[in-house]
């Protein structure tokens, strides 16, 4: 995969936030302004480190577009000390920065083909940029279809969005979620999101799939993947590891002889076929 542009980003560039939106009881969208005098460049996947002042920094998938400049959006879940101190932040208040990190997913592999973009979970976050790169530059693809599943309804992320990609000619949009409750106004699809996959029309001969989501699922969607005739080389994945400093420094987010923060997040899977741990 091919890995995109970034600086040495030792040192955090401050940043104020703009909004917060509530997404879910544990996941806020916080939107946040780049400077005017600092140019920002990256692509889907990449992602960056966030910092607190006094409760340190972690790394954040960038959930927005950079065919939306002037701003980053972070879908960030309240998980650790860092994250509840950004949870406790205002708009107005800022926040340190570093990136973007990592490699991305390659547009020119992506582009004139039919594509899969499959999420479970905070998966959608990364996803998200793509799908609005792809949504701002739609006559490169062909046909574009999303999966996403999450665990309940109150669970999904962007839900304002997920209805508007439903009911838009952009996307053939599908959702479920593992399980309803009884009491709730969900009515749409229950189900796991491997389950999605078989009904769908594929040719996949020029069909390339992209996947992001908590290691669970991985194997179960890559096995309907391949019953569809994919092949591991048409199969982008995102991984997830415990990344520290985002650079390649510390070993920290180590699978096997590769490294999450550089040489991914983002691998093509036939690259993962021989690496131990990786799925």
């Amino acid at each position: 995969m091919r890995e995109c542009d970034d600086a040495s980003n030792y040192k955090p560039i401050v940043c104020r936030i703009n909004s917060i939106t509530e997404l879910t009881p544990y996941e806020k969208l916080f939107r946040v302004e780049i400077p005017e005098d600092m140019e920002f460049t990256y692509q889907p996947g990449q992602f960056v480190l966030l910092s607190v002042w006094g409760f340190g920094e972690a790394p954040i998938s960038i959930s927005s577009s950079p065919t939306r400049p002037g701003y980053l959006d972070f879908a960030i879940r309240k998980a650790g000390s860092l994250t509840g101190a950004l949870h406790l932040l205002q708009p107005g208040d800022k926040i340190g920065l570093r990136g973007p990190l990592g490699t991305c997913f390659d547009i020119d592999e992506l582009r004139d083909k039919d594509l899969l973009l499959i999420a479970g979970g905070c998966g959608l976050a990364p996803l998200r940029s793509l799908i609005h790169y792809c949504q701002d530059r739609r006559s490169e693809f062909k046909q574009i279809t999303i999966l996403y599943g999450a665990k309940t309804a109150q669970d999904l992320l962007y839900k304002p969005e997920l209805a508007d990609w439903e009911q838009s000619d952009v996307f053939d949009c599908h959702v479920t979620i593992d399980s309803a409750d009884p009491d709730s106004n969900y009515t749409g699809n229950v189900g796991l999101l491997p389950d999605l996959i078989p009904p769908l029309e594929i040719e996949p001969d020029n069909t390339a799939a992209v996947l992001v989501g908590p290691p669970v699922m991985y194997q179960f969607v890559i096995e309907q993947l391949k019953k569809k005739g994919l092949k591991e080389n048409q199969i982008i994945v995102s991984l997830e590891r415990h990344m520290k400093c985002g650079i390649g420094n510390c070993g920290h987010c180590a699978i096997d002889h590769l490294l999450c923060c550089t040489d991914g997040p983002v691998f093509n899977l036939s690259a993962l076929s021989e690496v131990r741990g990786a799925l």
